[in-house]
């Protein structure tokens, strides 16, 4: 007779822990209702104190400060909190790399502006008429070699051989003004004047040395955008549904069972965020690849490419060529006459030799190596800073933003109540929320926004590498009729273009249907809560009676 009331009453007992500390004393919710009101919803309605918790439907359903809509309300809170933080660390990651953008483009513009300001301050005094009357090819070069710097869908080798065919042409005229020239003479002049070299090497060499040079400073400026860019837009994916339960059980459960002052456990943290993030950390190889890339195209643009003397001599070299030209006129012309023939006597006066060349002035380039040094030093510090920026995000937002415990904590919040966390720390990247205790992943559906940048970022590198190796890759300027070249590695429309400004790509994101609940949830939430007193009391007689009867 001694074991019905003995079992009741340990049962009884049992079912203490439910209630909280204080016993069969409901607790006060002044905490929760502060921290409610601080949150920006109305009191109406929010117990004074703990009322039992059968309503919940995320956090556990012991006894509560929690209404069903004040559960709501936190959920859609944590949710719109979670993807603020989640801009706010992309935005620093942005902010770095569109810092190194500027530093370098305005620098490398820098070069540009400066030889071309030599160019026309020292070319008037130093060829007179030679420059005044062909200034506009000098200017041309210069806005050519600027538009295939921001992305031109143009080719640089030819914009190269065009500039010098026609300051071949000009300054032909200039010497030979005794003579009528015609069009096609000019023709016959630029086929059999290439094979004897006017200007020396000087084409050659610095067609050579300029296309490396400006493939690797706009693969690399680019790189820059692209980066930024797949923050971007990747920091503006949304939450699932069960993440954003699992960030509410995380970040305002505790609220509701009264453990406001409790911190959530670190590793429980950290299973919430890379279940939530997992399509995140699957960028992480490509964005590794995409980091390590910019780090040596930089070594090649302060190194073998030598960008400095290359971009910010070439007003010296247009100098030594014409030099080279006018010192070899007469042979040249010679030549030119023996393939194409005497042209006509022209009669129109002859202008003066001394019109040709006014005074020896010598150019000189600043240098500017040591500022291109330190923006390649900085670079490659704040690149290596960033290889594992994706990987890293659950624990530096745990820490910093969530304000996890410590990692040896055993009296934190650990989804249920105050304690210790057991569960092991799932790895990076979709494939291994397979087991995620915390957040139910489906992953056989991958983000599709996510793949597309994943994509990107491979194009993107694939470009640096071969900009590594002096190759020319394909960009497309915004201001063109994005027609394209018809390459199979032509730049996508959301990645490429001066300043990555086109409208996002015209493919939607794949949405893909909530999975059903599976002991996680809604239906499954009160799996993993404490019962309640009354239910415990229940059970007790349904189970200690009929032994009772039997005895």
């Amino acid at each position: 007779m001694r074991v019905f009331p003995w079992g009741f009453w340990l049962l009884c007992v049992a079912s203490a822990p439910a209630r909280g500390d204080s016993g069969s004393k409901a607790r006060s919710c002044a905490e929760v209702r502060q921290l409610y009101g601080a949150k920006g919803f109305s009191l109406s309605g929010v117990p004074q104190a703990e009322i039992s918790g059968e309503h919940l439907r995320i956090c556990p359903q012991g006894y509560t400060c929690c209404t069903s809509e004040m559960e709501e309300n936190f959920a859609n809170k944590s949710r719109s909190e979670f993807e603020a933080m989640m801009k706010e660390a992309g935005r620093s990651v942005q902010a770095t790399l569109t810092a190194q953008h500027r530093s370098f483009d305005s620098y490398f513009q820098d070069l540009l502006n400066k030889s071309e300001k030599a160019l026309y301050d020292a070319f008037p005094s130093m060829y007179g008429e030679l420059y005044t009357q062909n200034m506009k090819v000098f200017k041309d070069l210069y806005s050519e070699l600027r538009r295939y710097y921001r992305s031109s869908n143009i080719n640089l080798e030819e914009a190269l051989n065009e500039f010098w065919t026609r300051l071949l042409e000009r300054l032909f005229k200039l010497m030979n003004p005794q003579y009528h020239i015609t069009d096609e003479y000019l023709d016959c002049m630029v086929k059999h004047a290439e094979q004897h070299k006017p200007f020396g090497e000087v084409p050659r060499d610095l067609k050579v040395k300029a296309t490396r040079a400006f493939i690797a400073a706009r693969s690399y400026a680019q790189g820059f955008l692209v980066g930024s860019d797949v923050v971007k837009k990747v920091s503006q994916v949304s939450l699932s549904h069960e993440c954003t339960r699992a960030i509410m059980k995380l970040m305002y459960c505790p609220h509701c069972r009264g453990m406001s002052s409790v911190r959530p456990c670190n590793n429980y943290c950290l299973n919430v965020v890379k279940g939530c993030l997992a399509n995140q950390a699957d960028l992480n190889t490509e964005w590794k690849y995409l980091m390590d890339s910019l780090i040596v195209v930089a070594d090649r643009i302060d190194g073998p490419y030598n960008v400095d003397n290359v971009i910010g001599t070439i007003h010296m070299r247009i100098a030594e060529a014409i030099s080279n030209l006018q010192e070899n006129k007469d042979s040249i012309t010679a030549k030119v006459f023996q393939g194409c023939g005497n042209p006509k006597i022209s009669t129109k006066g002859s202008s003066s030799e001394d019109k040709r060349r006014r005074g020896k002035v010598t150019l000189e380039a600043k240098s500017s190596a040591q500022a291109l040094e330190m923006l390649v030093l900085d670079a490659k510090g704040n690149l290596t800073a960033l290889k594992t920026y994706w990987i890293t995000l659950p624990g530096s937002l745990c820490s910093k933003k969530v304000m996890a415990s410590s990692v040896s904590d055993d009296k934190c919040w650990n989804g249920m109540t105050k304690g210790s966390y057991l569960p092991e720390v799932m790895g990076d990247g979709l494939a291994n929320q397979i087991n995620n205790p915390e957040v139910e992943v489906d992953i056989t559906k991958p983000d599709m926004t996510i793949r597309q940048q994943i994509m990107q970022l491979k194009i993107m590198t694939n470009r640096l590498g071969n900009a590594n190796i002096g190759n020319d890759v394909d960009f497309q300027d915004t201001s063109d009729d994005m027609s394209g070249s018809g390459s199979g590695d032509s730049c996508p429309d959301d990645v490429c273009g001066k300043r990555l400004s086109k409208s996002p790509s015209t493919r939607q994101p794949e949405t893909h249907a909530i999975p059903k609940q599976s002991g996680h949830g809604i239906n499954g939430a009160s799996s993993r809560s404490l019962p309640s007193a009354s239910l415990l009391l229940l059970l007790s007689v349904a189970v200690i009676a009929p032994q009772h009867l039997w005895r």
